[in-house]
């Protein structure tokens, strides 16, 4: 019996002694929380804005219809070059080309009325200047003869002359002067048989405008079923055949699209910017642009426009065009001007851009995981551990103002430290204040940054977790 106990005490002493020990280890390890590890350091920090959209080109239009009738020529096909006035499209246009060939004409007629009429004006004007010529001859006929007259009277009171030769002079002035009356009176006539010319001329003359107006305004019809190319570009749209009937657009009705050309010598990327990260979205800011269709190809440029009005995300709508909620998730249109845009490039093309809103060198930064926030209720406690049980209402919304900052490890202990951030990188945060240089922190696990406590008694474990391998 002896011996039996004996060897009993020595197997249970060794194992009591291990179960204290392990126990012992167990209960001052009860409150004690396993984390991972980091520090602050200085690093270079870029922060980017990504979304997606489309390839578009900097200026394109849709070529609609702007006469009614049926298409007989296209002269281009989708992919064309196409120059600035160059004539794409026909429209059948007999009336309209008839109804400018019967205005010509008219124009041709009261072209030649108003011809007629000027050259009549010019023979008017040279028979004034004959009569003219004609009245001043009677004129110095009228003063000679009154000359020969005067002297004759003044010979016959000293008896030089007979009576019968002073009558005959007398006669002679009386017919000049009656010369001169008759063609008086015949210029007079011939300046208003000249203004009656002047007048059907300048009555021509309007009716020679007038017809032209009205052959401009039926030319201005004819054109329009010539569709032109408004601008240098490339066809990238060609929804109709030869034969097909368009019409022109009317009240809440839009006309019948021809073609769409744009101008492909600058291209831009269209994306659609999350409402929270538009504020970071400047003018003039580079960009990284990848396309779906050409994989494993970067391309880069500069924010040229941005949008102010805000778009559903859902419909595409403006939101001040929509009766929807308020509440719901919004867009914002920024455009990209591509600097060197491939020539293989289409619109239409999915894409997606990387912004770059702000670069921060050699700058204190964490990783983003690390970075929590805490009620300052749960950070501070009156002196006895015990919070305090009746609050005014200054002092409740002081105790829920919600802080920023990290856990920094200090003394084997989690103490949190309010920090003021900067911009944010891939995978860090700039930190402007809170901490210092190489300062170790708390940087996972997520569970345990959620939920550890200020002043909790923390274990560093670094070790990466095991990896499940499974066939």
């Amino acid at each position: 019996m002896k011996r039996k106990w004996k060897v009993t005490l020595v197997i249970l002493v060794p194992l009591l002694i291990a179960g204290g020990i392990y126990g012992g280890i167990r209960y001052s390890q009860r409150d004690l929380v396993t984390v991972q590890s980091g520090s602050v350091e200085r690093a270079d920090l870029t922060a980017v804005v990504t979304a997606s959209g489309e390839i578009k080109p900097r200026n394109y239009i849709n070529i609609g219809a702007n006469a009614q009738g049926r298409i007989v020529e296209l002269l281009v096909k989708e992919g064309d070059r196409v120059r600035k006035n160059q004539v794409v499209a026909r429209i059948e246009h007999v009336q309209a080309q008839a109804d400018v060939q019967a205005q010509k004409a008219g124009v041709a007629s009261a072209q030649a009325d108003s011809n007629a009429a000027e050259e009549a004006l010019a023979a008017a004007d040279e028979s004034i200047k004959t009569q003219q010529a004609t009245l001043e001859r009677f004129r110095t006929e009228q003063a000679r003869a009154k000359m020969l007259m005067d002297n004759a009277e003044k010979m016959l009171q000293y008896n030089l002359i007979a009576k019968q030769e002073y009558d005959q002079k007398k006669a002679d002035y009386a017919s000049a002067t009656a010369s001169v009356h008759e063609n008086e009176a015949r210029l007079e006539q011939m300046k208003v048989q000249r203004q009656q010319t002047a007048a059907q001329l300048a009555s021509y003359q309007r009716r020679v405008a007038q017809a032209q107006a009205a052959l401009t305004r039926i030319e201005d019809v004819l054109a329009k079923y010539d569709a032109l190319a408004p601008l240098d570009g490339v066809v990238t749209d060609l929804p109709v055949r030869v034969g097909e009937t368009v019409v022109p657009g009317v009240q809440n009705s839009a006309a019948s699209t021809i073609m769409t050309i744009a101008d492909m010598s600058l291209i831009t990327a269209e994306v659609k910017v999350d409402e929270t990260d538009i504020v970071n979205v400047h003018l003039g800011q580079t960009a990284n642009i990848t396309i779906d269709a050409m994989p494993n190809k970067t391309f880069t440029g500069k924010v040229t426009d941005i949008g102010n009005t805000a778009i559903l995300r859902s419909s595409g709508l403006a939101a001040s065009q929509s009766a929807t909620s308020s509440q719901e998730a919004k867009d914002f249109k920024v455009v990209i001007a591509l600097d060197s845009p491939p020539d293989d490039i289409r619109p239409g093309l999915s894409c997606s851009a990387k912004i770059v809103t702000a670069t921060r060198r050699n700058v204190l930064s964490i990783p983003i995981q690390a970075l929590t926030v805490r009620k300052r209720i749960d950070l501070e406690t009156q002196p006895n551990g015990v919070m305090a049980s009746t609050e005014t209402p200054a002092e409740r919304a002081k105790n829920n103002e919600e802080l920023q900052g990290v856990f920094v490890i200090k003394d084997g202990k989690a103490e949190f430290h309010q920090v003021e951030t900067g911009i944010t990188g891939a995978t860090d945060i700039e930190v402007l204040s809170g901490v210092e240089e190489n300062q170790p922190i708390i940087i996972g696990s997520y569970k345990v940054i959620r939920t550890i406590r200020n002043g909790a008694r923390v274990k560093v474990d670094n070790r990466p977790p095991d990896v499940v391998l499974t066939n």
